[in-house]
């Protein structure tokens, strides 16, 4: 027998009791005449029926016209079944700066920021996911080079806010259609190893004929270190007595994507 679902959560509308959202004055009010129609001696929260407001300015302006809180406070209702979310949604982005890096944000960071618990981090974490595989899917439909577009934002989306480097490697077959894009390693924040006889001896496995090397700046910007330099040329050498190439290596930070062939470093 499963365990027992509860009528929020068979409806989709999961409360996270842990963490219940937070309460509290609601500054973009969407206009005096429904706050007004209630006598004074309403007792009924200052929020009732902002959850249909939003929702309807979503459906006739679209979501595109909708700021990154309100987006977010939007999502946020299908964890929390009631209750003023839009407190937690703009706590969200404050403590982690935008939308990305809430999403990129860990389960443990998620956390952190009160309102959020278990059940709600957990959703984010799928959109995030979600979101990560739909950029995989674009750049694996087509040769990598014809979807460079692509695979930068793709790139970007994967790490752009990870707080440790993280050294990851596409590897491509001979008609350059990504095969794989694995992690290497992980690391501190300002260095993560990479090891070129490791990199080859997989490309050698997954009979890869090329590969992109791809790590992060969690510093924010993207422009490439002397040991990024040095650490591409051991991997470079490494591929050429096996046939393997290194197309390229994209240096990812929240301020952009580095190519190392389009600064002539490769």
């Amino acid at each position: 027998m499963g365990e027992a679902v509860s009528v929020e959560e068979f409806s989709g509308a999961a409360i996270d009791r842990a963490n219940p959202p937070i309460v509290g004055a609601d500054p973009d009010w969407d206009g005096p005449d429904s706050r007004s129609s209630r006598p004074p001696s309403d007792p009924s929260p200052h929020y009732l029926g902002h959850r249909d407001r939003l929702r309807e300015r979503a459906f006739r302006g679209g979501l595109g016209a909708l700021p990154d809180y309100e987006l977010l406070e939007l999502f946020l209702y299908r964890t929390f079944a009631r209750g003023d979310v839009k407190p937690t949604a703009k706590a969200l982005l404050t403590r982690f700066g935008s939308l990305s890096g809430v999403l990129a944000a860990s389960e443990a960071e998620l956390r952190t920021v009160k309102g959020i618990g278990e059940s709600a981090a957990l959703d984010l974490r799928l959109l995030h996911e979600a979101t990560l595989r739909v950029g995989r899917e674009a750049v694996g439909r087509r040769t990598v080079i014809s979807s460079w577009s692509a695979l930068l934002a793709y790139v970007k989306v994967a790490l752009a806010n990870e707080p440790r480097e993280q050294f990851r490697v596409l590897f491509l077959d001979k008609k350059n259609q990504l095969i794989a894009d694995e992690i290497q390693n992980r690391g501190t924040v300002d260095h993560a190893p990479v090891y070129p006889r490791e990199v080859m001896r997989r490309a050698l496995e997954l009979s890869s004929s090329n590969v992109i090397l791809v790590h992060n700046h969690p510093s924010g910007d993207p422009t490439p270190s002397h040991a990024d330099v040095e650490m591409t040329r051991q991997v470079v050498e490494a591929g050429r007595a096996l046939k393997i190439g290194v197309h390229d290596h994209l240096v990812v930070g929240r301020d952009g994507v580095a190519s190392f062939k389009s600064l002539g470093l490769m």
